[in-house]
């Protein structure tokens, strides 16, 4: 989407999409299958084109792959031996190819150099009011499909050879276009698919795991401003990945935007299309792989009880992902930085916070601290997610450092004390209120951590054994217990 649309223009069009698809089956999309029939005035609009580039330079013109001129594919060095890559954009107001595709394009050619790659143009059809351009997708689709089918004949293509990459509206194309071509697709890989017109159909109208042999899809976009969730929300692929839930992107949020001169549009474009940077990432940082956890639902993902790898339940994300077995929960979730690298270090760590005292009055808001070989982080919230910390239970929770660093060696766990936040001022306020005067005190004696991107574990004891009590203001350091245990991975993870 372009940035400079005005945030009305944008909804209204989204409204009356889902306007449209409440009357009647889906009264916007016509036709005996479903879908328009291009209107007799619709040439006007311009065939698909499919672009094979040879430069990084998207400004440069390329060379035009045309179905039944045999003569394109030798003037554009066609190679049927090698991967086939075909990047299909999405819906435009500008009708012109935003950044996000001169980046795509560059890392896509940077990491194979062999490659066929491929943009397919269908801008004059994606400028079209938004259900109008829903409508196109259907014959976008067919009009890969049937280049492929060609390519199938004159090049004997292997098309587990071809992997297809959409962005938005794109990556609905991609799944016409494998439900339609003789054969199986080898990969499609879904940039936060559109939502709008998408987001309830039968998987016949929108992509899914049947259009390919392997469809992997990012969700970046899946939070609903005016009850229009931009980005399809439910999974449809063989693997689904939501980093940071598939809401809130780092660096997207209002005041980010605001602070660099953006608006909301700006917001909003900046976290649908982090889908897009997220596998330009992938491309480019081979070094700093970035894995998914498999995970019932964002909620204990963020609780930190989901970062096993065992029995395939992580993965790589963007282009680095691997095929894996069908299973009936293909949602998979990470944090991430709010820049490249995006990569980041996730840690389960269990505590049991002890209430021997029996202190009424504790409502500890607690941070932790890690101290690694090579840096230590500041002071990390304790969140888990569920209201306050639990007392005489075991907490669970997730711990994410945007850097590297090294071997954890100590961890410094912080209570907040009665003045250092809003929140523990009221919190001591409401005590006072009520007469609480007795300072509260806690017992933590161990902490137990797994490094998710290592699937290592370890326990961490109090420092001194006699002094395993916190209060307000207090801290207490853990260090690699004498008797503890470390558990090293049982399986290589996934690379």
């Amino acid at each position: 989407m372009n940035h400079k649309a005005p945030l009305l223009w944008i909804f209204l069009q989204f409204a009356a999409a889902l306007l449209s698809s409440t009357h009647g089956e889906n009264a916007v999309l016509k036709g005996d299958d479903g879908f328009d029939e291009l209107s007799p005035n619709s040439s006007a609009l311009g065939a698909v084109k499919y672009n094979m580039r040879k430069s990084l330079d998207l400004d440069q013109v390329g060379c035009y792959l045309q179905a039944g001129k045999k003569g394109c594919l030798e003037e554009c060095g066609f190679n049927a031996t090698t991967k086939t890559i075909f990047i299909i954009h999405g819906w435009t107001i500008s009708g012109i190819f935003e950044s996000w595709m001169y980046k795509l394009v560059s890392a896509v050619m940077q990491r194979e150099t062999e490659a066929n790659v491929v943009i397919v143009d269908w801008l004059p059809m994606a400028q079209q009011l938004y259900p109008d351009a829903v409508n196109y997708t259907h014959a976008v689709g067919l009009d890969i499909a049937a280049m492929l089918n060609w390519l199938q004949d004159e090049q004997q293509l292997a098309l587990q050879n071809v992997h297809l990459i959409g962005y938005s509206l794109g990556a609905h194309v991609a799944g016409y276009a494998g439900t339609h071509v003789r054969g199986t697709i080898g990969r499609i890989t879904g940039l936060d698919p559109a939502g709008p017109l998408f987001e309830d159909v039968e998987k016949e109208r929108r992509l899914s795991p049947d259009d390919a042999d392997f469809v992997d899809v990012l969700h970046t976009y899946t939070r609903e401003p005016l009850g229009v969730s931009i980005g399809i929300k439910r999974p449809i692929g063989d693997i689904d990945i939501y980093p940071n839930g598939g809401e809130v992107q780092p660096g997207c949020t209002l005041g980010d935007v605001l602070a660099v001169a953006g608006n909301v549009m700006d917001m909003m474009k900046c976290e649908h299309e982090r889908a897009v940077h997220l596998f330009v990432d992938s491309l480019m940082n081979r070094d700093h792989v970035s894995f998914a956890y498999q995970c019932t639902g964002p909620d204990r993902f963020r609780k930190g009880i989901c970062l096993s790898c065992r029995k395939n339940r992580c993965n790589n994300i963007g282009y680095n992902a691997r095929k894996m077995r069908k299973r009936r929960n293909s949602k998979m979730y990470l944090k991430t930085r709010a820049d490249t690298p995006f990569g980041g270090y996730h840690y389960q760590m269990k505590m049991h916070v002890f209430n021997r005292k029996r202190s009424d009055n504790a409502e500890p808001t607690f941070y932790v601290q890690l101290h690694g070989a090579h840096k230590d982080t500041d002071n990390i919230l304790v969140d888990v997610f569920e209201g306050d910390i639990g007392l005489n239970l075991t907490n669970t929770f997730l711990v994410f450092t945007e850097e590297d660093i090294g071997d954890l060696l100590k961890i410094r766990l912080n209570w907040e004390g009665e003045a250092d936040s809003w929140n523990s001022l009221w919190k001591n306020l409401k005590k006072s209120f009520w007469g609480w005067k007795a300072k509260p005190v806690l017992q933590v004696r161990r902490i137990r951590v797994k490094a998710g991107e290592t699937q290592k574990k370890f326990t961490f004891c109090a420092e001194d054994p006699e002094k395993i009590n916190i209060s307000p203001g207090e801290s207490l350091n853990f260090l690699k217990c004498r008797d503890g245990w470390e558990v090293k991975p049982r399986k290589r993870l996934p690379m």
